[in-house]
């Protein structure tokens, strides 16, 4: 599981000030946390996190470790005059599955990826879930794996995981990606395929001799490829495994 870091922005501007940023809606904080993503203006990922009301005026960021330092860096450098105080809470990530504990909350995304609570004191122990096969059954894409500098988010499907919200006005990068939204279909993007055989994370796609995409997070003989969907149909390889995405509408893409 990916290291976190659970930052707080307080201040009477805090709100207002990640709703010109972010790619959802913060008024949705009243219904529970939410999933949202920073954008450079050229719509590419900067970091994702999940947002949730602090209950005394603050909102926490959980987000991954390896870019909690850029994220901090680049709020402050958004924030100007404007009244956000930004630094680390000093509260842990605890997951599970099943049903969530009082302090706790459904997973965004999709409750498939079990709850998420934040406490003073570290996890202890692991509860074994392989949170890698879940991802890659449901389609989940990982900080640093799936989600990194060059993606567009909705190549990623953060649509399809409630990360963005296309009705709450300007956001860092939402003209691109409002363009590529009334695109008729997407031409590359995250999908499940099956796997025989292993290959590291990364390894390039080729079908026959044309690249078409890449092999990354691989669980269970399935895994989560970033294709070229005009080159995907026929079976791929990745190394020495053989990797095969039965198509829009099949098993394997959503």
């Amino acid at each position: 599981m990916t290291h976190r870091r659970i930052l707080r922005l307080s201040g009477e501007d805090t709100r207002e000030f990640l709703q010109g940023l972010i790619t959802n809606d913060i008024g949705k904080l009243a219904q529970g946390p939410v999933y949202a993503a920073l954008l450079t203006p050229q719509g590419k990922y900067l970091a994702d996190f999940f947002v949730i009301d602090g209950k005394d005026g603050s909102v926490l960021l959980d987000v991954a470790d390896s870019l909690a330092d850029m994220l901090v860096q680049r709020l402050t450098m958004y924030k100007l005059r404007a009244d956000v105080r930004i630094e680390d809470s000093g509260l842990h990530l605890h997951r599970g599955t099943g049903t969530p504990p009082e302090d706790g909350f459904a997973d965004p995304r999709t409750p498939d990826m079990g709850w998420r609570a934040y406490r003073n004191d570290p996890q202890a122990g692991d509860d074994g879930t392989d949170w890698d096969a879940l991802r890659v059954t449901h389609l989940i894409p990982e900080t640093g794996i799936e989600l990194t500098p060059d993606t567009f988010i909705l190549e990623a499907g953060l649509d399809r995981l409630n990360g963005v919200d296309f009705r709450k006005g300007c956001y860092v990068g939402q003209e691109v990606t409002a363009r590529m939204r009334h695109k008729t279909t997407l031409r590359k993007g995250l999908a499940r395929v099956e796997v025989s055989g292993e290959a590291p994370v990364g390894t390039e796609l080729l079908a026959g001799e044309k690249p078409a995409g890449t092999l990354l997070t691989q669980a269970g003989g399935r895994g989560i490829a970033y294709l070229r969907y005009d080159r995907a149909s026929e079976p791929m390889t990745a190394g020495t495994a053989q990797v095969t995405w039965q198509g829009p509408g099949g098993d394997s893409h959503d």
